[in-house]
């Protein structure tokens, strides 16, 4: 290359790094974030938690993260922000919408995988894992995360969480591995949780996690929020009680629901 042209790239590339660190535009940029649909502090390791396209090319972005503070960098991740807040609003993410979350664990598992080793542990986890997918996808419920021998889920209204949970019970009935036959206690509230990359956070979240944590083996506890949806011809809802628990509201009422 010829040292004139040489001398021209450099000049360029002198004045981008300037424009692109001057106080100027960080400051046009971040506030041009602050306006934009989505989290405006998207990129960091809670918001690009996740599957979707966003979250993914949200993480590559900020490994790219540079040493110096960087107008083109925001602006990146800006344009990311927008792709999930218009996610968000066409439905593939649910931002501000009630939903219904379920949280599931098997209980005594630990104390069995002790004794069965971890291959079988493994098998039961995978048997399990399988017939929570249909369960749920059935009742167009979605994973949200597994949580080692648990997982939490969403659904649209609490109705369609009780379907997914008394199928998913009927489906561990018939599952039975080195003599141990999978039981799961169950929590399910519905609130507005925030969606933050792939997951969710919030009141609501905690609240759901206390009501699954009181939940005796197989039985399916409901919030009274949640209860109030419900069809009386469909589920028995019974009697009511205030549920104490750290992290848990203090007005927090739950109750036993079967299928009628």
């Amino acid at each position: 290359m010829p040292d004139d042209e040489r001398r021209r790239l450099d000049r360029i590339r002198r004045i981008a790094l300037r424009a692109d660190t001057h106080p100027a535009t960080l400051h046009a940029t971040a506030w041009l974030r602050t306006r934009l649909p989505g989290d405006s502090r998207f990129g960091d390791v809670l918001s690009t938690a996740g599957h979707d396209g966003p979250q993914v090319i949200g993480r590559r972005v900020s490994e790219l993260q540079p040493d110096r503070a960087s107008a083109a960098h925001e602006l990146g991740l800006g344009l990311l922000q927008l792709w999930q807040g218009l996610s968000e609003a066409s439905g593939r993410g649910r931002g501000d919408e009630q939903l219904t979350l379920v949280f599931a664990d098997l209980v005594g598992f630990s104390s069995w995988a002790l004794r069965a080793g971890d291959e079988a542990a493994v098998e039961l986890l995978r048997l399990v894992g399988a017939a929570t997918d249909d369960a749920f996808r059935g009742a167009h419920g979605v994973v949200v995360k597994r949580l080692g021998d648990g997982v939490m889920a969403t659904f649209p209204d609490c109705e369609h969480a009780l379907d997914a949970v008394f199928e998913l019970r009927d489906r561990l009935a018939e599952v039975e591995v080195s003599g141990y036959r999978p039981r799961m206690r169950y929590g399910i509230h519905c609130g507005r949780p925030r969606k933050l990359g792939g997951d969710y956070f919030g009141v609501d979240v905690n609240t759901s996690a206390r009501i699954m944590a009181a939940a005796d083996p197989d039985q399916v506890l409901v919030s009274g929020r949640a209860c109030a949806e419900l069809d009386g011809g469909r589920f028995k809802v019974g009697r009511e009680k205030r549920l104490k628990a750290a992290g848990a509201p203090d007005d927090l009422r739950v109750a036993a629901v079967e299928r009628v």
